[in-house]
């Protein structure tokens, strides 16, 4: 819809269509969150444990990990759409934001919206800082693992594995760092869009 409104020049969506964008974004921001923080589990398993890996990390052990990221973030992402679509909307129904973004979403609510934003930012919380949580604290093995490798060529060859998915978090948190953990001194309403 998003790419259809730049192309047409036409910006307007309807409400369903910007409660799916809310689910949409929601789920597929905690799944990848915690996909990244499960991720982060397989590189250590693969680098402190390797004769281990192959039971540790089986096939019905990614499946789970794969499919319990996606289902959490499903379950959230359709738990933020319901109750944002609940909210009376009156007066103006432009958003101030290039997408149906959350919290552009809930200004335009008639009512208080304090409980439900604390809500957010509870999920916000479990979905994306326990998931960085994890990646942290695996890190920090992987790079007490290498340390007490005999060679420095292993060691390397370590470190390497891990670069991919270290690109992928710095891009993923970077950007949500960025956007949202800016003071509010330095926000104005055309940084976010």
């Amino acid at each position: 819809k998003m790419a259809a409104s730049f192309l047409s020049g036409r910006k307007t969506i309807s409400f369903v269509g910007c409660g799916m964008q809310v689910g949409f974004f929601v789920s597929l921001v905690g799944s990848e969150g915690l996909l990244l923080g499960l991720m982060a589990y397989d590189r250590y398993v693969a680098i402190s444990h390797p004769l281990h890996y192959s039971t540790r990390m089986s096939q019905r052990v990614c499946l789970q990990i794969a499919g319990s990221s996606w289902a959490f973030g499903l379950l959230d992402g359709l738990t933020q759409m319901v109750v944002v679509m609940t909210f009376p909307y009156c007066g103006s129904r432009v958003v101030d934001h290039f997408f149906c973004e959350m919290l552009s979403v809930l200004k335009l609510a008639c009512v208080d919206t304090t409980l439900f934003e604390n809500v957010v930012f509870v999920c916000c919380v479990f979905m994306l800082l326990f998931p960085f949580s994890i990646i942290v604290a695996s890190y920090v093995r992987i790079l007490g693992a290498v340390f007490h490798m005999r060679s420095a060529q292993t060691g390397k060859r370590a470190l390497a594995t891990c670069s991919s998915h270290m690109t992928a978090v710095s891009l993923f948190y970077g950007a949500a760092m960025f956007i949202y953990l800016r003071p509010r001194r330095y926000r104005t309403p055309s940084h976010d869009k």
